[in-house]
């Protein structure tokens, strides 16, 4: 008899249970996307700011340079994931066929992920070993007046080594007047084997991890100068938090909205079905049966607009992904639990007015001259 009860009182009223259906079905909706998004941000937003460049530096704590072999270890011992590139940097002035310039010896097959912002005219050089080839500052190949293609030749007494240019820089920044080498040759250069001046890292900083990953190479490596750039990682944190901020107020205001609608339908429903309720009271059921096929009523609406919410909410969830990261969205899996629990909360506490209403149903003056 409860589930007959149950299933006639919703097949009886399709209207009203259509429209506490679209409500909890657009509230699951946007839980869905917005956790789906909030559960994905950090490494989707985390790779966006990666453009920003390198987010943490390693030097020497005295001196002007620090041992190439004190590098390699520090990467390899760094938890798995954690660092996404890095390279040694090593600067000097060196003497060309025309004038001194300034020499930096890098990493290439790192270089254009901790420098994702270079303008390069040409091709990056992908791999260290590369000897034969260089890159250029924009401001010093108007100098040299170097195009790509051009030979650029360094001269020491009477050694001679010409280095072709393969790309021409627009940094920003002293970069661009500056010749880019290998750092193996940049070291030949400059009389300064297995040194380097300092080093930059690319780290995932969608949990913090930049400060703490600082904090014990600086115990680790006291005599080292270890620290983040601040402009960068600081970022990371700040805006994941604002728009983490952002979809939770969002997410809030619309199951609110949801739970008022869900609140004021059920009452409609409750004032039209008086009668039954006091028939039910008058025939013996506590307050308890009626409560329990109410919440039933209300339990199985939701259940169905959980279903259709979260197909819906993961559609939208990648349309957001594309629109801003460029990116499908995952499904993570706390996804379909945080709105399954979060949809039946907001009809739960819809219910409750309506629920207190039904009981309050008094069968004589309903049912007075039935």
């Amino acid at each position: 008899m409860f589930w007959l009860l149950v299933v006639r009182a919703l097949r009886l009223r399709l209207q009203r249970v259509a429209v506490v259906f679209a409500a909890l079905t657009v509230g699951a909706a946007i839980v869905t996307a917005m956790a789906s998004v909030y559960f994905d941000i950090n490494a989707k937003m985390s790779q966006e700011l990666r453009t920003f460049g390198a987010n943490f530096y390693l030097g020497p704590g005295h001196g002007n340079s620090l041992p190439e072999s004190m590098l390699q270890p520090i990467i390899d011992g760094a938890p798995p994931g954690l660092i996404n590139a890095a390279s040694p940097y090593l600067y000097g002035m060196v003497r060309t066929e025309l004038q001194k310039v300034v020499l930096m010896g890098v990493w290439f097959d790192s270089l254009q992920q901790l420098v994702p912002y270079w303008q390069v005219k040409g091709d990056w050089i992908g791999v260290n070993f590369d000897d034969r080839h260089a890159m250029i500052g924009i401001k010093l190949a108007d100098i040299l007046h170097v195009k790509l293609g051009d030979t650029v030749t360094l001269v020491e007494g009477n050694k001679r080594k010409a280095l072709q240019i393969k790309g021409i820089v627009e940094a920003g920044d002293a970069t661009d007047n500056m010749l880019i080498l290998n750092l193996d040759l940049a070291q030949e250069w400059l009389h300064q084997p297995g040194e380097i001046s300092d080093a930059m890292f690319s780290v995932n900083n969608d949990l913090g991890q930049v400060d703490a990953f600082a904090g014990r190479l600086q115990r680790q490596h006291p005599e080292l100068d270890v620290r983040p750039i601040l402009k960068v990682s600081a970022s990371e944190g700040q805006v994941l938090d604002k728009i983490k901020g952002l979809m939770g107020l969002v997410s809030a205001v619309i199951l609110i909205l949801s739970s008022l609608c869900v609140n004021t339908t059920l009452m409609a429903i409750v004032g039209e079905r008086s009668r039954e309720f006091a028939l039910q009271k008058a025939l013996g059921a506590s307050a308890r049966d009626i409560t329990l096929q109410m919440l039933a009523e209300t339990g199985i609406i939701a259940l169905a607009a959980v279903i259709c919410g979260v197909a819906i909410g993961f559609v939208l969830a990648q349309v957001l992904g594309h629109a801003v990261f460029n990116a499908s969205i995952a499904l993570r899996a706390p996804v379909f639990p945080l709105t399954l629990v979060l949809s039946l909360l907001v009809a739960a506490v819809a219910a409750i007015v309506p629920v207190r209403r039904a009981l309050r149903v008094v069968p004589a003056l309903v049912l007075k001259g039935e």
